[in-house]
């Protein structure tokens, strides 16, 4: 289903600390000649090889009338290209033992391919990535199949009560905005090839390409593999910049019927962007409120306290603009009101008094110290450091990390969330709901 992919966990993406800090880390940065941003890290410890690109082509480069064509444009491009069909381009990879991962989000859209360092298994993979990226066919046989197995897929998730509400929260949270379009049967029915080879011809352009490399290669050799990788990509401009996301004034209230046995709920409204001031209050206040699991208030009041949950989260999702800040639950039908009543209790009281300081001496002290698990394998690195720079964060920004959570005070915590969370704002879509309201 190439339904739009949004992450609904919130992705700590920050540095190792202290001994196995970014500084240990050798990193090479630099722009192609047409434009592509490059970082480059050396590991000859296995004869493995990763290479991660990322375009400015997430579903926020839909149009309403055209939702579903970024996502059918990225899954087309490893289905067919370079005088390949799929099964070519499969057998091809598996040959030489490689992997080639897709991946896309609101923002961006890329490629991971990992594969032995070795010269021949390297260039017959990096082969197979070039001709994806740069010479897709998008067959109309296939884009048929393709258009097939999406509208069933949606259709499925239409009948499914977490889908309901994580589509009708995002179309209400964003409205107009292109983080707000979301694909229906009748859009993605509606693609064309010609229109999959103008959309990659916009956005799959060197100038929207970040490529991160991490393996058993030197300098030299990076060059080498990124100008192949980049030099036969569309030419032109930069993709324009998103609009901003618009705040809310009023709150909202939706409420979907659906036969599940529980009440899905969902409560938020757009939150924060990646490059936001605030970025570091926010992860760390939003650790203690829904965001750290068995130690977070809202788990505490809702599980805890009631048995109204088996589990409750919140997250802020970052992205160019603001993304969403959310908290979901699942609870009886029957508590719905009760559920829904101290969540919006507790958080007013977060609002009100902010976190105690043992709460945030402990929020700190798991940010910071469990994070050496996000980046203990090439791949975890390579995934970082492409997140860094596809949003232009300076690597400095991996070093600050854990003196910038520490440093996080009581009153930046309580000035964040108060501009930020504001309950005269937040949108609550009940799916599955025993009272009235609007669909």
């Amino acid at each position: 289903m190439y339904a739009k992919i949004i992450a609904r966990v919130f992705f700590l993406v920050a540095p190792l600390i202290t001994p196995f800090a970014h500084a240990a880390l050798d990193v090479q940065e630099w722009r192609t000649a047409n434009g592509a941003r490059v970082y480059f890290v050396a590991n000859h410890d296995l004869p493995m090889l990763d290479v991660s690109v990322s375009f400015e082509a997430g579903s926020a480069r839909d149009s309403a009338a055209t939702a579903g064509l970024s996502g059918m444009t990225h899954g087309l491009m490893r289905l067919g290209a370079g005088g390949m069909n799929e099964q070519q381009i499969a057998e091809r990879l598996a040959d030489v033992g490689a992997v080639l991962a897709q991946s896309q989000d609101a923002d961006r859209a890329g490629f991971a391919l990992r594969t032995l360092s070795s010269p021949a298994e390297r260039e017959t993979a990096l082969t197979v990535l070039r001709a994806v990226l740069s010479r897709p066919h998008f067959d109309v046989a296939v884009l048929k199949r393709e258009q097939a197995r999406a509208i069933a897929g949606l259709q499925d998730a239409e009948t499914q009560p977490e889908f309901l509400a994580a589509r009708a929260f995002n179309t209400r949270v964003f409205g107009a905005h292109p983080y707000g379009v979301n694909e229906t049967v009748e859009t993605l029915a509606g693609l064309t090839v010609p229109q999959l080879t103008a959309f990659h011809q916009q956005y799959y352009r060197a100038v929207n390409l970040t490529v991160v490399l991490m393996g058993d290669i030197d300098r030299k050799t990076a060059e080498a593999v990124v100008h192949a990788l980049s030099q036969d990509l569309p030419p032109g401009e930069a993709a324009a910049k998103l609009l901003v996301v618009p705040p809310r004034t009023t709150a909202e209230q939706v409420v979907i019927p659906h036969h599940a046995t529980q009440s899905h709920l969902v409560i938020g409204l757009p939150g924060m962007s990646r490059d936001d001031p605030d970025y570091f209050p926010l992860l760390v206040g939003n650790y203690i409120l829904g965001g750290g699991g068995f130690d977070s208030r809202l788990m505490h009041e809702i599980r805890d306290q009631r048995g109204l949950a088996y589990s409750v989260h919140s997250y802020f999702m970052p992205l160019r603009q603001r993304g969403e800040f959310q908290i979901g639950l699942q609870t009886r039908r029957d508590a719905t009101d009760e559920a829904l009543d101290v969540v919006r209790q507790t958080v007013q009281r977060y609002l009100d008094s902010g976190p105690t300081a043992a709460e945030l001496a402990q929020a700190q002290a798991n940010l910071i110290g469990s994070f050496p698990l996000r980046l203990d394998s090439n791949k975890k690195i390579v995934e970082h450091l492409a997140m860094l720079g596809f949003y232009g964060l300076p690597l400095s920004w991996l070093d600050d990390y854990p003196q910038r959570v520490a440093a996080v005070s009581l009153a930046d915590i309580r000035r964040a969330f108060q501009g930020r969370v504001v309950p005269g704002q937040m949108v609550t879509v009940i799916v599955g709901g025993q009272r009235g309201g609007t669909k």
